[in-house]
């Protein structure tokens, strides 16, 4: 009975070694593979090692796209375009456009612009009117006074104050003039009792470049059209 059981279980053992050979010569063999005994009593058997997968190329990592940042708005305010010379004939090669709604005089000298400047002119109350002025005489100072015009002085619109680099415009007492004390205003409102206020500076180009006899044009104020001269 042992003896029986002995040559099966020897007969069981064979045929394990014997799949494990035939496991061994289905794959491709090794060189440097290390014998491997799988059955206890048996000749070891070699077990080649079974090849390793290919190594996968790794792959570049994407890049996110950037989004393009948006271009910040100007909070700059755009200044405004410079107008068409007028059409009026000048005797110094100057002509000059006071345009009340953007508060500027602009300068041409033979058709060329030169000059632009911030104004203010007349008030509601006392605007200054649309129309033609041609230069006259000139005042490095002087003391404009509202009794020329009918406005006593110590009335409540009346007013004696002392002005620098003054060019007539008008008979009726419109002068383009140095007005310090109206900085603030120029270029943004009308401040005047009708002349033109500049700035020092500007008022004194004004006295030292410009001739007699050259055409001033006032467009856009409130006031009514000036005829005299």
């Amino acid at each position: 009975m042992f003896k029986k059981k002995s040559a099966s279980r020897a007969a069981r053992l064979t045929a394990i070694a014997v799949s494990v050979a035939a496991l061994g010569t289905g794959l491709p063999a090794v060189a440097s593979a290390t014998p491997v005994t799988v059955i206890p009593g048996l000749p070891p058997v070699e077990v080649p090692e079974l090849p390793k997968a290919p190594t996968l190329p790794t792959l570049p990592t994407p890049k996110k796209k950037e989004s393009p940042k948006p271009t910040p708005k100007s909070t700059t305010p755009a200044k405004p375009a410079i107008p068409a010379m007028p059409n009026v004939k000048s005797e110094t090669g100057y002509v000059a456009l006071a345009v009340d709604g953007a508060h500027q005089i602009y300068w041409w000298k033979n058709g060329e612009f030169i000059k632009q400047m911030p104004i203010s002119m007349g008030t509601n109350k006392h605007p200054t009117s649309n129309g033609v002025y041609h230069t006259k005489e000139k005042y490095r100072d002087m003391y404009m006074d509202s009794s020329t015009y009918g406005v006593p002085i110590d009335s409540p619109e009346g007013y004696r104050t002392y002005v620098e680099y003054a060019t007539r415009m008008s008979w009726d007492g419109i002068f383009i003039h140095a007005a310090p004390w109206s900085v603030a205003q120029q270029g943004v409102s009308n401040a005047s009792h009708g002349c033109i206020n500049v700035s020092t500076a500007n008022g004194k180009w004004v006295f030292d470049n410009v001739g007699r006899g050259t055409p001033i044009v006032v467009r856009g104020t409130v006031g009514g059209k000036y005829t005299g001269d």
